[in-house]
């Protein structure tokens, strides 16, 4: 039965509707985006190291127990930050926001709330953690633009105060 209807395709008839040049403008199209992937993910994996570096060089600053911490992909940062600012009220914060996605019709409105109010406290953490190594509060809020997050970063890191 397959072979029957196989053979009845009459494949040689075949044209295509693209000419060459839409052929060719395709690839070139999926050869660009593939580089631009390569480029964010190669970014990524930067931007990863150098907030892992400097988020532990951070957490020995303010004498958090094990600065290494900085190194675990997502949520590192935050620990370090949350360990250096002493609040414990961040775990609680972070599953009812997961939780809240669960609960039917209303669950991802409520999660977002919770996400919200999460880096809030995140940014409340990171105010904490630049005055446990005497800079000022102030610059939390600078973290919140983006690349001067990553100078802020780097100061907080490696510069004598």
């Amino acid at each position: 039965m397959f072979l029957e209807v196989v053979a009845n395709l009459n494949l040689g008839n075949y044209t295509s509707n693209y000419s060459a040049d839409d052929i060719l403008f395709g690839g070139a199209f999926a050869a660009a985006i593939a580089g631009i992937l390569v480029f964010l993910i190669f970014l990524s994996i930067a931007l990863y190291i150098y907030s892992s570096f400097a988020y532990m060089h951070i957490g020995k600053k303010a004498k958090v127990h094990a600065p290494g911490i900085a190194w675990i992909p997502a949520i590192g940062p935050l620990l370090v930050a949350f360990k250096s600012s002493k609040m414990n009220s961040w775990p609680w914060w972070l599953l009812l926001s997961f939780l809240l996605v669960f609960i039917p019709n209303v669950g991802p409105f409520l999660a977002f709330i919770g996400f919200a109010i999460f880096w809030v406290y995140a940014i409340a953490w990171h105010w904490k953690m630049f005055e446990s190594i005497k800079m000022s509060g102030w610059y939390a809020i600078l973290m919140l633009i983006p690349i001067v997050n990553l100078i802020i970063l780097g100061i907080a890191a490696w510069s004598k105060h």
